[in-house]
């Protein structure tokens, strides 16, 4: 089985032979053909529009076009546009928005979705949006050359993952009173790097809150 047996005639892609089409297959589709060089336009015929049309009137990106704004939707649709060289066919404005203010005033940390609570994955899904966008924003809007972090309060979001969301028996996790897990530990620690390592055109910077111990080393 390959990616092609799993496309639709609109460019989509199901998570699986019979499965339901989903923007996190396609995301997978385009990874995947990228890291083992089989990208090739025909393959991914209409993929780019497709992703366009995820994006929902909050900014996010929705599973398929028509569903609700998510956090980790939004990731996979500005990503995969990013992949094929088609960031800009987004509404890149109402996605910093919206991912912007899903960034909680009180815990720092991010929601996934509007009225949500808080949650320490999110911390990547959310997080990692910044730099994507941060690649697309006019230099002159972004003003890159003053910019020494990324579009939103690292400090915070440090402070959540490093004092709400560390469990004493190790790991990460979603929020105070949930247990560690794999999935938790790997986007907090993945959102901690997002906060601590900021990469501009002519900048690269670090910073860290709290012990140096808690630094995330930057890889590459």
């Amino acid at each position: 089985m390959c990616s092609s047996d799993l496309r639709q005639p609109d460019g989509s892609f199901t998570m699986h032979v019979d499965g339901e089409v989903d923007i996190r297959g396609v995301y997978c589709a385009l990874s995947v053909a990228r890291i083992t060089n089989i990208y090739t336009s025909s393959l991914f015929t209409l993929t780019d529009l497709w992703l366009a049309d995820c994006q929902t009137y909050e900014g996010g990106f929705g599973a398929c076009p028509g569903m609700e704004a998510h956090g980790g939707y939004s990731f996979c649709g500005l990503a995969g546009l990013m992949l094929m060289q088609k960031g800009k066919l987004c509404n890149i404005d109402n996605l910093l928005r919206c991912t912007s203010n899903k960034q909680m005033r009180l815990e720092g940390g991010f929601q996934g979705r509007t009225n949500k609570l808080v949650d320490g994955c999110y911390s990547f899904w959310q997080g990692g949006v910044f730099p994507l966008l941060h690649d697309l924003l006019p230099s002159e809007e972004l003003e890159v050359g003053k910019c020494e972090h990324w579009l939103f309060n690292t400090e915070a979001l440090q402070h959540y993952l490093l004092i709400c969301c560390q469990d004493h028996r190790g790991g990460l996790k979603d929020k105070p009173g949930k247990s560690s897990d794999f999935y938790h530990t790997c986007y907090g620690l993945s959102g901690l790097s997002v906060c601590q390592n900021f990469i501009g055109d002519n900048l690269v910077s670090s910073n860290v809150v709290g012990d140096a111990r808690s630094e995330e080393r930057r890889v590459g």
